[in-house]
């Protein structure tokens, strides 16, 4: 029989969907001992109509308006935080005290002190945690995690991000309210840095090891815009745009850019490392291909054949690559969504005497450390040093 893993949900937009769908999808893919039950929602009591809309919709057996009386709550196992930035430190700690086991959504605060808090709260109970970057479960960003602990790549010289979208171009698009918190600064702590350049910044150090320095410089194109909640016209805190070099532990070079301005891109998420030995490219636009170059062989250092070198691509749905054998059949591709079930299955595995998960709160420090340099040498105009 298998064990209930029952689950708290606090907030119910586009994040506590995602979270949602994969917590009823993991048993129906991966053998664990756990099987998540949703037992209860939160959203504020002005969303009431939302949220029961929501519960009725991904099943859950309860609602609550008051977050704190979820937590609460004898008959929830697992917090799973999914509400604004500006939520993250009270929710995590109040779970932690409660002795919940705690998921929560990226970025894991509004700045470092915040994050700081939260991780000794989680670490003094003792309790499990984890951080929701789950671009670490594509499967094509898996194979060029294992292409690279391989040594296929060799010593790496320059790595380079991009994380692009287009939606805030209209200066009739408001800031703040349900859909537009992310443009509120009170409420997201930061624009491109902390929403996209977080997942940049965790794939990067899971594939080529700390960052050591950063220098940036960011731009808010659209100064002012309506206040959705107060129909003011405010001034606009958030970052736009940002785009910083970075100097890796490992010497290598690194370049990011990321904006909310780039007309045509939806979801433009992309890296390149270069090596020694070969490359690896990947675009979350085709999250099932890793393309790959292989230059010499990482056994003995010598150059491939000259007629087999270049680019090639691989279609990442065959068994033997990562969480595939999970899904369907050879060419048959997963999607967005999965990423997170990937997660979810991982993190139950940890659980259940599996590998340790990460990346855990401590790990989300870390990026949240890196996050607050780039700010911070934006606002200065020089390197700034990481800290951790």
């Amino acid at each position: 029989m298998a064990k209930e893993l029952r689950i708290g949900m606090l907030g119910c937009g586009f994040m506590g969907k995602a979270h949602s769908n994969a917590w009823l999808q993991v048993p129906h893919f991966f053998d664990r001992e756990h099987k998540p039950v949703l037992k209860a929602v939160y959203a504020r009591p002005e969303d009431k109509d939302k949220l029961e809309a929501f519960a009725k919709r991904w099943g859950y057996e309860s609602i609550e308006t008051d977050w704190r009386k979820l937590i609460e709550r004898d008959d929830i196992d697992l917090i799973d935080v999914c509400v604004p930035n500006n939520m993250h430190h009270d929710c995590v700690i109040a779970a932690a005290e409660a002795g919940k086991i705690v998921v929560c959504e990226k970025p894991l605060a509004m700045n470092s002190r915040e994050a700081e808090e939260m991780v000794a709260a989680v670490e003094k109970a003792g309790v499990p945690n984890m951080v929701c970057f789950n671009y670490r479960r594509v499967p094509a960003i898996a194979l060029a995690k294992q292409i690279i602990d391989e040594g296929r790549i060799g010593r790496p010289f320059h790595y380079r991000a991009t994380y692009n979208q287009d939606y805030t171009i209209s200066q009739k698009v408001p800031q703040g309210g349900l859909a537009l918190w992310r443009l509120d600064a009170r409420v997201a702590g930061s624009g491109v840095t902390g929403d996209l350049l977080a997942h940049s910044i965790d794939t990067a150090e899971w594939l080529n090891g700390p960052i050591k320095k950063v220098v940036a410089y960011t731009e808010t194109f659209v100064k002012e815009r309506v206040h959705a909640e107060t129909g003011k016209v405010e001034k606009v805190e958030i970052d736009d745009a940002c785009m910083f070099l970075a100097i890796f532990e490992n010497g290598s070079l690194g370049t990011f850019e990321s904006t909310r301005y780039a007309r045509g891109r939806k979801n433009y998420n992309t890296f390149e490392l270069n090596g020694e030995l070969g490359s690896v490219f990947f675009d979350l636009e085709d999250p099932h291909l890793l393309q790959f170059f292989r230059y010499a062989d990482p056994q003995t250092g010598k150059k491939i054949e000259d007629h087999l070198t270049g680019w090639q691509k691989i279609h990442v749905t065959a068994s033997e690559h990562p969480y595939m054998k999970h899904w369907w059949v050879p060419g048959c591709t997963i999607g967005y969504e999965h990423t997170f079930i990937n997660t979810f299955a991982d993190f139950l595995a940890s659980l259940e005497g599996g590998p340790k998960f990460q990346p855990d709160m401590r790990s989300g420090l870390r990026t949240q450390r890196v996050c607050d340099a780039i700010l911070q040498s934006a606002r200065e105009g020089r390197w700034v040093e990481i800290e951790g």
